[in-house]
């Protein structure tokens, strides 16, 4: 067969991850809509799906045309629309937009390797549509009184250059260090805001895991999420910022599992892979020392933790393998 608009490597292995982020979402939103009792909610839940949807068959059908097998994925197995109500409301709201935030920046990523104009209509399809899910899901939130609004800031009214190098330090032992910036104190705040609403989505993930190890691993990404949030406060707190952002939901007592553990540390996979690209931005743009290597260590634990969790996934026969490029020595190991 002789294809008449083939994709390269880099969309082989970009539309393979995007079909797994997609269908683990709408196994999310499946259940989320099923527990729902808000109408605006479920709106919004139900819109997403659908639009989610189409896209998921459009890459199956890029996929059937390049000849390539469909990814397994995240089926109707993965999800147990039948379990109670694992959060109260609001969460599933505030879940979608962190998951936009997340999808938000694997399109960019994406959109970036992409060089077939089919791929390119499905990434700024997708593009738009986390976009738009993620403007309506903060209106919603903020309209609930869920979301924390980060805190409010005196207008500048001059401007000025840096003067000395002295304003990176962050490390003194005499003399008050220089105020956070206003970019400091949004990216502290957001910090604060996703390892809140991740806090709570692990606890869940703890109270209704099966596999012992999964139920571990999830009671120890619960700590290190706890502990990011101590270290952030203390930064405001010393600098009399007033802090604001909270999970706005909390979790149930169920300890029915809605999702399979293979979903579940899927989630936490894909989130520390965002937490460590956020955590990267925060360090680079972070112009006092002090938060900078902060920032870092906190990175440096995510890090060792997601690896311990694709060891899990691994183990336990969760992870999929990515396709693969052809083992040339192999090949020609074969042929001699």
């Amino acid at each position: 067969m002789i294809l008449t608009n083939p994709i390269n490597v880099s969309e082989i292995g970009s539309l393979w991850q995007t079909y797994q982020e997609k269908t683990l979402i709408m196994r999310f939103l499946e259940y989320f809509i099923e527990k729902s009792d808000d109408p605006q909610a479920r709106n919004i839940l139900g819109g997403l799906w659908e639009e989610l949807n189409f896209y998921v068959k459009e890459i199956e059908e890029v996929f059937c045309e390049q000849g390539m097998v469909k990814p397994i994925g995240f089926t109707s197995s993965d999800v147990n629309l039948e379990a109670p109500k694992l959060y109260d409301n609001g969460f599933d709201i505030m879940f979608v937009r962190i998951l936009k935030e997340v999808s938000m920046g694997l399109y960019t990523l994406s959109l970036n390797m992409t060089y077939n104009k089919q791929v390119m209509s499905i990434y700024e399809g997708l593009t738009s549509i986390s976009q738009k899910i993620y403007r309506l899901s903060t209106l919603y939130l903020l309209e609930k009184g869920i979301l924390s609004m980060p805190p409010k800031v005196t207008m500048p009214k001059n401007n000025e250059y840096i003067k000395s190098k002295k304003f990176m330090d962050g490390y003194k032992l005499i003399g008050d260090k220089r105020a956070l910036t206003d970019l400091e104190v949004g990216m502290i705040h957001h910090n604060l805001e996703t390892n809140n609403i991740g806090m709570q989505l692990i606890t869940g993930f703890a109270q209704c895991a099966s596999n012992i190890e999964a139920k571990k691993y999830f009671l120890k990404g619960k700590e290190l999420a706890k502990k990011q949030i101590k270290i952030m406060e203390e930064i405001l707190r010393e600098h009399d910022v007033q802090l604001s952002a909270t999970s706005g939901a909390t979790v149930t007592t169920s300890t029915i599992p809605p999702f399979s553990d293979k979903l579940m540390m899927h989630c936490i996979y894909i989130l520390n892979g965002f937490s460590l690209v956020g955590g990267g931005m925060g360090t680079f743009f972070s112009l006092r020392n002090d938060i900078a290597m902060k920032t870092m260590l906190i990175a440096k634990d995510i890090y060792f933790y997601a690896q311990e969790g694709i060891e899990i996934k691994i183990k336990n026969g969760w992870f999929e393998q990515p396709p693969l490029m052809e083992d040339r020595p192999q090949i020609i190991k074969k042929n001699e």
